[in-house]
């Protein structure tokens, strides 16, 4: 993604809350992070998220911000910073005015769009959005995108690895890794609760629209019953009329009568 050559290369990769329970649903099943450096200081935040967040734009800065800071310690000098980068891949759409697969957000002059300092470097990568046009002019970035999409087979894989080699060796471990019971059955219950996750979702927002159309329709009755009962009222209708046909009690019509 970053398109580094052999040069400017990753140097040290860490993995970040790597012992935190992935079957709960607190949010943890759905992320992964990755801390990585390049050999000439600078620092990338890579995160996988995988059920929708709404504010990952400022979960993104935020983090990137702290990965930022932590670089100068007490009484340094800025010129000790170094650039940057966070990538997000996301599977789920995220950025609706956005039709590209990966987007690429700096500090931008908004008259200008003269970069501010190359210091930040927020990426976003949006597999639903991505498609692959043609396999035989694959870029190694769109190769390792294929394959997290989920969307190929493993025919299809086994195409994409003959150009990236890389690719063809991540196929054959997650083969190695599916075959262990412990850690299928482990991939199987995250899966279920990613499922569950959705489901339980669905189900609320459903639920939700329903009981708002409902209140909204009550709400819409109770205030034409009132407009009902006033126009009533100014004709010198009498008050239990009133409440027979607005279905309004003596004490909410007299209330009305005060008013």
């Amino acid at each position: 993604m970053l398109n580094k050559d052999d040069e400017n290369c990753f140097t040290d990769i860490t993995f970040l809350d790597k012992d935190n329970e992935p079957l709960t649903l607190d949010g943890k099943l759905s992320k992964l992070d990755i801390r990585a450096d390049l050999n000439d200081g600078t620092q990338v935040d890579i995160e996988v998220q995988v059920c929708p967040f709404k504010l990952m734009a400022e979960r993104s800065l935020y983090y990137w911000s702290k990965m930022y800071s932590e670089q100068l310690e007490k009484g340094a000098e800025y010129k000790k910073l170094k650039k940057a980068i966070a990538i997000n891949l996301l599977a789920f759409d995220y950025l609706e005015d956005e039709q590209d697969w990966h987007n690429i957000y700096n500090l931008l002059n908004v008259k200008s769009y003269n970069k501010l300092t190359d210091h930040i470097e927020i990426h976003f990568l949006e597999l639903p959005k991505f498609t692959l046009r043609d396999m035989r002019k694959i870029r190694t970035s769109e190769a390792w995108i294929a394959y997290f999409s989920g969307k190929y087979s493993k025919e299809e894989l086994e195409e994409i690895a003959m150009t990236t080699p890389a690719i063809k060796e991540a196929v054959e471990f997650e083969d190695t890794f599916l075959q262990n019971k412990i850690e299928r059955r482990a991939y199987e219950q995250r899966e279920k609760a990613i499922r569950d996750y959705y489901s339980y979702m669905s189900a609320f927002k459903e639920e939700g629209l329903q009981q708002g159309l409902q209140e909204g329709i009550q709400q819409g009755l109770y205030q034409q019953a009132i407009q009902t009962a006033k126009n009533m009222l100014k004709d010198k209708v009498d008050i239990k009329l009133i409440s027979k046909y607005t279905n309004l009690s003596i004490e909410e019509i007299n209330k009305i009568k005060v008013e």
